[in-house]
């Protein structure tokens, strides 16, 4: 026997060939039925002309052949019917395994595909996204554990503090610290709005802190970490958003009171996803809603103030930080820039 493998490929139905050319037991049985009548015929027409020599007359003669013809059709015509029916039946059992077969394969395909390919890609996503919502995860909690190791024990106190502010929220990893105005540098408050990177991005954490002792800024960072805290359990983070870049121009329009569809752009988020997630979250969640809201305006207070004396180039890179991509999402799905 040999050991080489057959290369021909199989054909459609596996064995649809099989016995097409063959004859089987009825074709057989109705060749012998039809001999049988044809030569009893032949012995009746025979013995019907020597006993009678007189001629017979064509309809007779037409008579008599079509009695003899004409039952041997219809008996044909049965079988022929029987085996057609039978070519039916068994073409329709090839066609539904061929189509079985192909639906395997098409589902094994979809599935070894899945498997390999798609698995990689999206793990290799979820990287990605969980590494850069760590450095500011990170950051955060590196910042917070360095405040609590440097503040002071202090007595209780026996006044209320100095500075009572109204709209602040319950306690949050980023304390606010009230005592004193402070007027910040625009490089440093850009800076502070991005977080820190890393643990060890000291100018980010540098930047914090001095932004941290300004009560208005210290109220847009704790409510810019709020939502981004937030955005973070639906798998939404700054980092993983490449949001279309609006002109300078259109910032002041819109820190200036201009709405509509002239500062459209400035929603450039383009993620179905995250917009989609966000939108539900923003309908469903009262707690996000508010957080939410309380975010954006925060952030357009500040950006009243900023834009005035601000360059185009610190315009732009307050645009890049992660708490303007925050305003940039939260603003398109609540219909801030229409």
């Amino acid at each position: 026997m040999s050991d080489k493998p057959d290369t021909r490929p199989t054909p459609i139905g596996v064995y649809g060939g099989a016995a097409t050319g063959r004859l089987t037991s009825l074709e057989v049985v109705a060749l012998a039925v039809s001999a049988i009548w044809v030569l009893g015929s032949l012995i009746f027409w025979m013995t019907l002309g020597s006993e009678d020599a007189a001629p017979i007359d064509p309809l007779t003669r037409a008579m008599v052949l079509l009695a003899v013809v004409l039952p041997l059709a219809m008996f044909w015509v049965a079988v022929l019917a029987v085996r057609t029916g039978r070519q039916i039946r068994e073409e329709s059992r090839r066609m539904q395994a061929t189509v079985d077969a192909i639906r395997e394969s098409y589902q094994s395909g979809i599935a070894l595909e899945a498997g390999l390919g798609g698995a990689d890609t999206i793990t290799r996503k979820l990287d990605e996204i969980a590494a850069a919502q760590l450095k500011t995860e990170t950051a955060l909690a590196t910042f917070q554990s360095t405040r609590k190791a440097e503040t002071p024990k202090k007595e209780e106190p026996t006044a209320p503090p100095k500075v009572q502010v109204a709209e602040e929220q319950a306690d949050l990893p980023l304390e606010v610290v009230g005592d004193a105005e402070v007027t910040l540098p625009k490089s440093t408050l850009i800076r502070a709005l991005n977080f820190p990177e890393t643990a060890e991005d000291e100018d980010g954490f540098a930047a914090l802190r001095t932004a941290l002792r300004d009560r208005v800024t210290a109220n847009l960072v704790q409510a810019s970490q709020d939502v981004l805290t937030l955005l973070s359990q639906d798998g939404i983070y700054m980092d993983a958003l490449r949001p279309d870049m609006a002109r300078p121009e259109l910032w002041r329009r819109f820190a200036q009171g201009e709405r509509g569809r002239q500062v459209a752009a400035l929603g450039g988020i383009r993620d179905r996803s995250s917009l989609a997630l966000t939108a539900g979250r923003m309908r469903q969640d009262p707690i996000f809603r508010d957080a939410a809201h309380h975010f954006l305006r925060r952030f357009d207070s500040m950006l009243q103030q900023f834009e005035g004396s601000a360059t185009d180039q610190e315009i732009s890179a307050l645009a890049e930080t992660r708490t303007a991509r925050a305003f940039m999402l939260l603003g398109r799905v609540a219909g801030v820039f229409t």
